[in-house]
């Protein structure tokens, strides 16, 4: 005699690989934080650093895949991570300088919703200007607005001197 089967429909918060790594990184920041002080988090900050960089490059190999130079106008098209519906922004992109204005980002969603700002802001305040670096030497990268205190990110892309340098 066969069982019947019953499938009990859970409601469970919505999981995807951006939020299991927004929770990562903030037990890994947490937790050497905690055992190292300010020189654990300064360690955590190279990592981050060393992360973009590295990305960066990745993002400037892949451009050069595609034909183009690891330029201002081809850092967007050639990014490396999709902007799905947990990202959202109003992007400007000029001659001379990249603005994008974030109205959604599921990193500081999820490190506002777990109260662990205080950790994931080491990942948001050196991510993008260590992935511009890392695409190109003469990239700066201000990122003026965090969601922390304005509810919104705000980024402008420049090269240094108005340079287009690629490695």
């Amino acid at each position: 005699m066969e069982k019947e089967y019953q499938q009990t429909e859970l409601e469970l918060e919505e999981t995807n690989m951006y939020i299991l790594f927004a929770r990562m990184f903030a037990c890994i920041a947490r937790e050497v934080g905690e055992k190292f002080g300010d020189e654990g988090i300064r360690a955590v900050r190279e990592g981050v650093r060393q992360f973009g960089e590295a990305r960066g490059r990745n993002i400037a190999e892949r451009a050069r895949a595609m034909g183009h130079e690891a330029d201002l106008f081809h850092y967007l098209s050639c990014y490396d991570m999709g902007r799905s519906g947990y990202f959202n922004s109003a992007d400007r992109v000029t001659e001379t300088e990249i603005e994008q204005d974030f109205d959604r980002c599921v990193f500081a969603e999820t490190w506002m919703n777990d109260h662990t700002e205080e950790y994931g802001i080491h990942y948001c305040e050196l991510i993008d200007p260590s992935i511009a670096r890392g695409y190109n030497k003469q990239m700066e990268c201000c990122h003026d607005e965090h969601f922390f205190d304005k509810g919104r990110c705000h980024f402008i892309f420049r090269m240094k001197d108005g340079e287009q340098e690629t490695d």
